[in-house]
């Protein structure tokens, strides 16, 4: 559905994301794993051909297609549904990059299956997200990641296949014919907005709108991240919070699909850190079951902003990736429930042990979903010294 003059720019972009996203520099004989959706095969084939020319290693790997995740959920029994496949550990313990390639021929095609059957998968698989996770810290390893328009995505976006295109093009700036030119210039500002979010004092942040009325507490030692080239659009800029400073009420006025299966309408009530109320206006008892996947599913791990400025997203996509940094007339704020990311702790990531993590207010969990709000709202830093800064209103950062 992306013409080849935009696959070849899609994936210079993500060639940018991924060593943007790697601390240590990306190497000859380095071994990136290549992870797509069958509709995103030429896209791959795109990105094979330029890491090899590039001297490194790639290993490819095509995902389920939607008989097969039937299957997989539908008949696995319990041993099947936590089974790791042999060498699965070895190969992440040795990857360098990872770029994945989301093309989704079925956005709900497993809506009849248990929840928690979904959540089994998650918590099993949460040892190998752990060792990219501490090989990241480590500096050795990146990752990013893309959509492509597929006609399943169009029709839950409830647009046309080539208008859905077009967004996808604008959102990454494939309509130039330097887009990776634009995207630094982007990285700059956003790093300036981060340099300012991080100098404030701040004892907590206030979300304001109409759907909204919440505290979230920064925690010590962070610092905001964002424009790191992880995703690919991805203008937001946000911190993992200390989860146990949470408290208020959140919705989320943008639907949302996961694991197979549409939300729509979630509001979270939240009291010394956790969701003691958990609404939804559709699928709510999938949300309930997926906030009680493990301990740390019912607390937030992220508090993410984004400037419309840089943003050219104005319509729900139907995608996380798309509709967690919406642009608009009010740009948009998200949390994420679960999981958290260190590299917003301040210091050597390297360094993060369990202990430091927990001690710091820094959220676990197999689960990491991001809820996403683009009301019209006010976010105001209570700063230690006593004063009050509106830092973000009308869709954009005050700085």
């Amino acid at each position: 559905m992306l013409k080849e003059t935009y696959l070849e720019r899609y994936a210079d972009v993500l060639l940018w994301g991924l060593r943007t996203a790697r601390r240590d520099r990306l190497q000859k004989r380095d071994v990136i794993l290549i992870q797509y959706d069958p509709a995103a095969l030429r896209l791959a084939e795109i990105l094979y051909d330029k890491i090899v020319a590039a001297g490194m290693n790639p290993v490819q790997r095509q995902g389920l297609t939607v008989a097969m995740e039937r299957s997989f959920y539908g008949k696995s029994a319990d041993r099947q549904l936590v089974f790791q496949p042999p060498g699965e550990k070895e190969l992440l313990e040795n990857l360098q990059g990872r770029i994945y390639l989301h093309a989704p021929d079925s956005l709900t095609h497993l809506k009849q299956v248990d929840p928690a059957r979904i959540g089994k998968v998650l918590v099993a698989r949460k040892p190998l997200r752990d060792i990219l996770e501490r090989r990241e810290q480590q500096g050795v390893y990146g990752w990013t990641l893309c959509t492509l328009p597929t006609p399943e995505l169009a029709e839950q976006a409830h647009t046309t296949p080539e208008l859905y295109a077009r967004q996808i093009i604008r959102a990454c700036y494939l309509d130039r014919k330097d887009p990776v030119a634009r995207w630094e210039e982007i990285k700059k500002e956003a790093t300036e907005i981060k340099r300012w979010l991080g100098s404030l004092p701040t004892a907590c942040f206030h979300i304001a709108s109409a759907g909204c009325d919440l505290k979230i507490t920064p925690g010590e030692q962070r610092k905001w991240a964002g424009v790191s080239g992880h995703n690919i659009p991805s203008f937001e800029l946000f911190v993992s919070p200390d989860w146990r400073g949470t408290e208020g009420v959140y919705t989320a006025n943008l639907p949302s699909y996961r694991s197979g299966n549409y939300v729509e309408g979630v509001q979270l009530t939240f009291r010394k850190g956790t969701a003691v109320d958990i609404r939804a206006e559709t699928g709510e008892d999938f949300t309930v079951k997926q906030l009680k996947m493990d301990r740390g599913a019912a607390r937030i791990g992220e508090f993410s902003l984004t400037d419309n400025r840089f943003s050219r997203i104005d319509r729900f996509m139907a995608d996380t990736l798309f509709d967690e940094n919406f642009g608009g007339p009010f740009g948009n704020c998200h949390i994420a429930v679960g999981s958290s990311y260190t590299d917003t702790y301040k210091g050597d990531p390297a360094t993060m042990t369990k202990d430091l993590k927990r001690s710091l207010g820094f959220n676990d969990s197999a689960l990491h979903w991001d809820l996403v709000n683009t009301e019209d709202k006010i976010v105001t830093a209570h700063l230690k010294t006593g004063k009050r800064i509106v830092v973000y209103e009308k869709g954009r950062f005050r700085h």
